[in-house]
């Protein structure tokens, strides 16, 4: 089964929204399915490695993120959202991060089998 998951959310804004959806992700692909991930907004921050845990948060969003590509999961993110979004502006990406465009999510909602938006 092809999964696409959008992230939209800041990685540290105060909830649980985008670890929770990586944990998703990550328990998808331990049920065998293919699961692609789309960054946009400020969920680009998510792919830099100046973003970190603020004081006090348990968990490492972008090292879970690197977890996700090692293990083979294909991540995109947001050309113009790379520009215009996120704490962290003109920061670099990491290796496995993808810039890409509207078209290229376009077609990965179409050639999906679920779509999960957090």
């Amino acid at each position: 089964m092809k999964i696409l998951i959008i992230f939209n959310h800041e990685p540290y804004d105060t909830t649980d929204v985008t670890w929770n959806g990586l944990r998703l992700a990550d328990k998808l692909v331990d049920a065998g399915s293919e699961v692609r991930l789309f960054l946009m907004n400020d969920a680009v921050d998510l792919a830099r490695d100046a973003c970190c845990p603020p004081e006090g948060y348990d968990q490492d969003l972008s090292q879970m993120l690197k977890a996700l590509i090692a293990r083979g999961v294909t991540v995109k993110v947001c050309g113009t959202c790379m520009a215009r979004c996120g704490i962290y502006k003109n920061q670099p990406y990491f290796e496995g991060a993808e810039k890409s465009t509207m078209p290229v999510l376009a077609e990965w909602v179409i050639d999906s089998d679920k779509v999960i938006s957090f």
